[in-house]
């Protein structure tokens, strides 16, 4: 029998913080990809079922996606996302679990992991397309002018999918669309690039990476595709330095690679947390 998924809402520090819940056992959490129309119910649904057989599975939504509040810190930008995402484990009593996370959510894993005061109860971890250089090329560019209509949304399913039948379903298009545009989606994400005029332009993508991968502790399972367009060919080596660390790469997958290979990739996920 496959456990039931319960949207639930819990209010962290005054924010209202929407997450997903299923199963019972050890826990596992899901941290979401960070795409326009990004959350834990389109990122993690053709997962939860599979993990949630032997686990409790916790999928948040981050600040300012899904349906988590839609706030943004112009001063500490992407910590204020940590730092609610650790607030919100504190408040459901998570003294330890195993992450899951992919794109964003699997970078932002690796880079706490990574310090030294790592804010998050990691007991295992699993990245997909995560860590590793950034390029800021055409397709992240993409993802970066939407504007919120169909045929723009069918250009970042492009780059995020290798199969085609992700973006040529019209259904599962329309889907991502009505999530990018639900009240304060879009502006949410849009205002990660928002810069004053007297800060000099700087983009997000084409930075140095900076993760200490070799100060990882925690065993790790990453997991990359070998058609991510979103990524530059060979990634993924950086993470072999992490000291415990299994790297898979799946050919023919693209940058969403739990969607596109669910199937695969549960089974990876599943023998990894044994």
């Amino acid at each position: 029998m496959t456990a039931p998924v319960y949207s639930r809402f819990v209010n962290v520090g005054g924010i209202r913080t929407h997450y997903l819940d299923a199963g019972d056992g050890p826990p596992v959490v899901l941290l979401h990809s960070g795409e326009f129309g990004g959350s834990a119910e389109i990122c993690w649904e053709f997962n939860i079922a599979a993990l949630a057989a032997g686990h409790r599975v916790i999928a948040p939504d981050w600040l300012g996606f899904g349906q988590t509040d839609k706030l943004r810190d112009f001063v500490s930008g992407s910590d204020r996302m940590v730092r609610h995402m650790a607030a919100f484990l504190e408040t459901m009593a998570i003294d330890e679990a195993d992450f899951v996370g992919v794109s964003m959510g699997a970078t932002t894993l690796l880079r706490e992991a990574s310090s030294p005061r790592c804010r998050f109860p990691i007991r295992r971890m699993v990245t997909a397309s995560g860590g590793g250089f950034v390029p800021d090329n055409e397709e992240r560019r993409k993802s970066l002018n939407y504007d919120g209509t169909p045929e723009m949304m069918r250009a970042i399913l492009k780059s995020n999918f290798s199969d085609p039948r992700w973006h040529d379903d019209e259904e599962y298009v329309a889907r991502r669309v009505a999530a990018s545009n639900a009240p304060g989606a879009w502006e949410a994400v849009a205002a990660a690039r928002f810069k004053s005029p007297q800060v000099p332009p700087r983009s997000q993508f084409g930075q140095p990476d900076t993760i200490a991968y070799e100060s990882i502790p925690f065993p790790t399972l990453a997991v990359a595709g070998s058609e991510d367009q979103l990524r530059e060919t060979g990634y993924h080596e950086v993470l072999g330095r992490i000291p415990n660390s299994t790297v898979v790469v799946l050919e023919g997958a693209g940058h969403l690679l739990n969607i596109e290979r669910a199937e695969e990739f549960n089974a990876l996920v599943l023998d990894f947390l044994g």
